[in-house]
């Protein structure tokens, strides 16, 4: 009876240390756990302070660029009013600064350091907003449709826009050169030319596609905003 009850103390004895072995293993499973958690949390902080001050910055630059979009779609209206263009009665200090400015070539390169990092590496799993998650991956998509038509505009600046300036006029808006060929000014070519610009700035600033880049800019700002301490 001694020896089995020295057998039993033994035993609820090694039980005892295997329980206190399990217990130290959980808590220390749960303090790593806990720790990890907490890096990644202070990661996905970090990431979403940059992505929203990239994104601010993007959306001013964006704002920029539209400005200048305006301007020269604004400018076209005012060249196109003028036509067929007289050259006895037109106003060619007004109509120089009104073609200077349909050249307007600004275009729309944001910054995409932060947001190219989150989809090419492993960091896009710290994001744990699932609609933030899915903004980013449609941004690439949204942005080359917008930038589409402001390439195809600055194509034809560069190119049949250009060749005309280059032989008739010059860039500096100043009509009154006397070695330019002002009868230039009067043919449908460069009427069809203006025409022609008019359409392209149309194409960016008319459809829905700069809606949605904007759109998009805006709602990343928010969720990225909404998800910081």
């Amino acid at each position: 009876m001694i020896k089995e009850n020295r057998v039993s103390k033994y035993l609820l004895y090694a039980i005892g240390e295997v329980v206190l072995v399990v217990i130290g293993i959980l808590i220390a499973l749960q303090l790593n756990n806990w720790n990890q958690h907490r890096v990644a949390s202070e990661k996905e902080q970090l990431l979403l302070s940059e992505l929203h001050e990239e994104f601010i910055n993007n959306k001013k630059q964006l704002e920029k660029v539209v400005h200048y979009h305006r301007r020269a779609d604004d400018a076209c209206d005012k060249v196109t009013a003028m036509f067929p263009i007289d050259l006895e009665v037109v106003d060619l200090d007004s109509l120089g600064k009104y073609c200077f400015e349909t050249g307007y070539m600004w275009t729309f390169n944001p910054s995409q350091g932060v947001i190219n990092s989150l989809v090419n590496t492993s960091s896009f799993e710290l994001i744990s907003n699932d609609t933030l998650r899915r903004q980013i991956i449609a941004w690439s998509d949204v942005l080359t449709d917008y930038q589409d038509e402001e390439v195809k505009a600055v194509q034809f600046v560069n190119r049949s826009y250009g060749d005309y300036w280059d032989e008739h006029l010059n860039w500096n808006g100043n009509f009154k050169d006397q070695r330019i060929k002002k009868e230039s000014l009067t043919s449908l070519q460069f009427e069809n030319l203006i025409y022609h610009r008019k359409d392209d700035l149309n194409n960016i600033i008319g459809t829905d596609e700069l809606e949605k880049v904007e759109g998009m800019i805006d709602h990343i700002i928010e969720l990225s905003a909404t998800e910081m301490p």
